[in-house]
C-alpha cells in the first residue's frame, strides 16, 4: 500500500464495495497540511498529469496559477479564499487557482471547458496521491477578486482553488475542522445513481 504511516484515523481508506486502484482508494481531502514544502519536481509531475488529461476536441482549456508558501502569488491566492476555508487553506504549502478558457480556438463557446478542467484536476489529484501528497479542492473563493488580482482576461473563468501539500496532524486545526478531519469518508450507494431503461430505475446488475 502507498499510505504513509500516520495515525490510524488519517489513513481514511475508502470503504469500497468493489476493487479500486490505490490512488483512488487512498485519496481524500484533508485540511491539515504539514509545513514541509512540496518539491518542485513533484509539483511538475502533478502538472504533467494534468497536461495529459482528456478534453473535448483536445481543446485543453485548463490553466493554473500556482503559488508556493512565502511567495507573492501564494499571498494573493490567500486573499481570494473565503473566510470559512481561510484558517486551514492559508497554511497549505502550495495553492493553485484553476482557470478555464471559455471559448474555442474558433471563437465558439467552449461548453465543456469546466468539465475538462475537472478532468485535469482529477489527473493531478491521483498523481498527487501516488506521490504521498494530498489535494483539497475548494469552491469557497471569490472568482471576481481572483480575476482582478491576477488580471484574468475575458474569455477565461476561475473554476476552483486547490490546496496541496503533505499531510499534517489534526491537532493543527480548530475544533470544528478537527472533527471534520477525523470523520470517516462516506459515499452514496450505486443504487442511488446508476440507472437503466428509464430515469430512477436502478440497473439490475447494480442492485
Amino acid at each position: 500500500m502507498l499510505v504513509k504511516e500516520h495515525n490510524a484515523h488519517m489513513i481514511k481508506l475508502a470503504a469500497a464495495d468493489h476493487a479500486l486502484h490505490p490512488a483512488i482508494q487512498q485519496r481524500w481531502s484533508p485540511r491539515a497540511f504539514a509545513p514541509q514544502p512540496v518539491e518542485p519536481q513533484k509539483l511538475l509531475s502533478l502538472l504533467e498529469a494534468a497536461r495529459w488529461a482528456p478534453s473535448s476536441g483536445n481543446g485543453q482549456p485548463w490553466h493554473f496559477i500556482v503559488g508556493m508558501q512565502g511567495n507573492a502569488t501564494h499571498a494573493r491566492l490567500v486573499e481570494v479564499i473565503k473566510e470559512g476555508n481561510l484558517p486551514w487553506a492559508a497554511q497549505a504549502p502550495v495553492l493553485m487557482l484553476t482557470v478555464a478558457r471559455t471559448t474555442t480556438s474558433s471563437g465558439r463557446p467552449a461548453t465543456h471547458a469546466f468539465y475538462d478542467v475537472g478532468l485535469a484536476v482529477a489527473n493531478l489529484t491521483f498523481q498527487a496521491t501516488l506521490l504521498d501528497l494530498f489535494v483539497h479542492q475548494m469552491g469557497g473563493f471569490e472568482p471576481e477578486k481572483a480575476r482582478a488580482l491576477f488580471a484574468i482576461p475575458d474569455g477565461f473563468a476561475p473554476v476552483t482553488m486547490l490546496a496541496i501539500g503533505y499531510l499534517g496532524e489534526p491537532e493543527m486545526l480548530d475544533e470544528r475542522n478537527r472533527e471534520r478531519e477525523l470523520t470517516p469518508r462516506t459515499r452514496r450507494p450505486m443504487s442511488e445513481f446508476v440507472f437503466e431503461e428509464t430515469w430512477g430505475q436502478v440497473a439490475e446488475w447494480v442492485a
